[in-house]
């Protein structure tokens, strides 16, 4: 079986864009079924990045378990729909396409879709994050270069274009860079167009799609490529792809690479086990499950005797708050947020390795059986590869220990009956 086949996911007077991606821009989704969301993401005629596979994967469990409790999951459903949509769009080409052209899956709307999938995770309203009205918000900005007196002259080198371009976005519109991780605001797409400060990932969305409006209109007669900054203060900037070097590939970001970032980044924030930043985030999750934070990677040799009475303070808070569902304060993480990031990345089928990050959730979450067909299919997924790191032993050793557990509490008689569907998101213990 392949790797792929194991875990198969699923009006001014420029107008009002009349062609763009072939169009008026369609909602996310309308759709308010509760039916489960499925890791399968393939549109018709379209063959989705990844491969897909002959068998069903396990089903994905946040909404499921939400609904059990009771919380209204119909906006972010349809959120998720409207993700996996646009998922369902990424071709084997597409996928992997410049953002510069950006073939198949419209990436501004599946941002958006994440963004009104995790408002709606946390927000607790009864109306959905308006997609539609900043779509529209994006277009007009897109379009307010080529209009006034933002344009360069005709038949202006790219040189030229590009420095108007950049003066129109950094200066004029004022957006700035900031950092996704210390500000999770800087993740999202419809706060980024609101406030005009984002992560390199979001500004570079929004120059892609600056150019793709000026490509449109037929104002484009060169090649034109984004160089995404590796450093922390860098932005994104624009050049002639005919005058580019050997050593600019590395910076090119594509679709599908865009879209891992910014979920890669939402998981890393919202990750409820954050005690050891110089581990893996499914180290940390493991090690929770043993004496509390700081047991696994650089400090697995430290016994459970000589762990700080604060480590064991914040591992016995940190309980407190994945039992009652807290997911306020980014700092400690968001058991929600982080199942979304990682069933989004499941969908992208981007790395095996995201089954088994979301298998270990699930055990915190007390869904057992999904958890050892989760760890399942990623061993099947890397059957024949060997670990060429200690960080990957660690982590064999931590996901055969894991599955052990999880073996042995399947096999205890009465298990299933105290299933955790519902309490899990309702508990409300003090902690102290």
């Amino acid at each position: 079986m392949s790797c792929a086949a194991a875990w198969s996911a699923p009006s001014s007077a420029l107008g009002r864009h009349p062609g763009r991606r072939g169009g008026r821009r369609r909602p996310c989704s309308s759709s308010s079924s509760s039916s489960p969301v499925r890791p399968r993401a393939a549109a018709a005629g379209q063959q989705p990045e990844g491969g897909g596979g002959a068998g069903e994967a396990p089903r994905l469990v946040l909404y499921d378990s939400l609904d059990a409790a009771g919380v209204a999951t119909a906006h972010a459903r349809s959120a998720r729909e409207g993700f996996a949509a646009q998922v369902g769009r990424l071709t084997r080409v597409s996928a992997g396409t410049s953002i510069a052209i950006s073939r198949g899956a419209d990436l501004a709307r599946a941002a958006l879709c994440v963004a009104a999938e995790d408002d709606s995770l946390v927000s607790h309203s009864s109306v959905p994050l308006p997609v539609d009205a900043f779509i529209t918000r994006l277009d007009y900005l897109s379009t307010g270069f080529c209009a006034g007196g933002n344009f360069p002259p005709a038949r202006a080198p790219p040189e030229v274009f590009f420095d108007y371009l950049e003066r129109y976005l950094y200066v004029h519109k004022g957006f700035r860079r900031a950092n996704g991780v210390s500000d999770v605001r800087a993740m999202y797409l419809h706060s980024v167009l609101t406030c005009r400060s984002g992560s390199a990932l979001m500004l570079a969305l929004i120059y892609s799609e600056i150019l793709k409006t000026v490509r449109i209109y037929g104002l484009l007669d060169f090649d034109a490529e984004i160089f995404f900054p590796t450093d922390p203060n860098g932005l994104p900037r624009g050049y002639d792809k005919q005058k580019s070097k050997l050593g600019d590939e590395p910076h090119i970001i594509t679709s599908k690479s865009l879209l891992v970032g910014i979920l890669k980044t939402l998981k890393a924030t919202f990750w409820p086990f954050q005690s050891n930043q110089s581990s893996s985030l499914f180290l940390n999750a493991v090690a929770a499950n043993h004496y509390g934070p700081g047991t696994l990677g650089d400090n697995q040799t430290r016994s459970h005797g000589n762990i700080s009475a604060i480590e064991m303070a914040a591992a016995k808070a940190a309980q407190h708050r994945l039992m009652r569902g807290v997911w306020t304060n980014v700092r400690f993480g968001d058991m929600r947020r982080a199942l979304a990031a990682c069933e989004r990345l499941i969908l992208l089928q981007h790395d095996p390795h995201e089954l088994r990050d979301y298998a270990a959730l699930l055990y915190h979450c007390g869904y057992y059986e999904e958890c050892l067909q989760y760890l399942s299919s990623y061993q099947t997924a890397l059957a024949g590869q060997s670990s060429s790191n200690r960080l990957e032993i660690l982590e064999d050793e931590a996901m055969n220990t894991l599955r052990a557990r999880v073996t042995l509490i399947l096999a205890e008689d009465g298990w299933s009956s105290h299933r955790p569907a519902a309490s899990y998101w309702t508990k409300n213990s003090e902690p102290w």
